[in-house]
């Protein structure tokens, strides 16, 4: 179990191997995935989006919890599970807020305004960090994904 999760949770090693940022890498998966997935069954996206959602985050509280617990580290930075979290979170709402698949620009736009949001945690994102186990490491991801969708939805209303 305790390999499941590191597996789990650095994303089969990505997080552990890659020069470039755990928490870029992450999201960047996210994003790659949210996008071959929309366009490989887009009458069904939607739906999978959700159902991708829903299976993501439990395995993420749990496999990133472990992980952590397993090096002795609130929260290590090879431990990437809990960014493609929060990315696929932005990028589902998106999709629900706008009623369509977002195009390749919204998307990418999601991509960075998560990132932005992630790296910054303004209040009360950051405070969420101070939840034990694997909350602490995913809640602040989910609640940046929140955000970033709830901004980018906002701005599209806006122009």
């Amino acid at each position: 179990m305790l390999r499941a999760a590191r597996v789990l949770a650095t994303v089969g090693g990505l997080g552990d191997r890659l020069p470039a940022p755990g928490t870029t890498v992450g999201s960047l998966v996210a994003l790659l995935a949210f996008l071959v997935l929309q366009r490989a069954a887009p009458a069904a996206a939607l739906p999978a989006c959700l159902a991708v959602l829903a299976a993501i985050v439990p395995l993420a509280l749990w496999a990133c919890g472990a992980e952590a617990a397993r090096r002795s580290e609130s929260d290590p930075g090879a431990i990437v599970l809990d960014e493609v979290a929060g990315q696929w979170l932005a990028l589902t709402l998106l999709a629900v807020g706008l009623g369509r698949q977002p195009q390749l620009l919204e998307s990418v736009v999601s991509f960075i305004v998560f990132r932005v949001l992630d790296v910054t945690k303004p209040w009360p994102i950051r405070r969420l960090e101070r939840l034990p186990g694997g909350w602490g490491i995913v809640a602040d991801d989910l609640a940046a994904g929140l955000a970033a969708g709830a901004v980018e939805l906002v701005a599209l209303r806006l122009v």
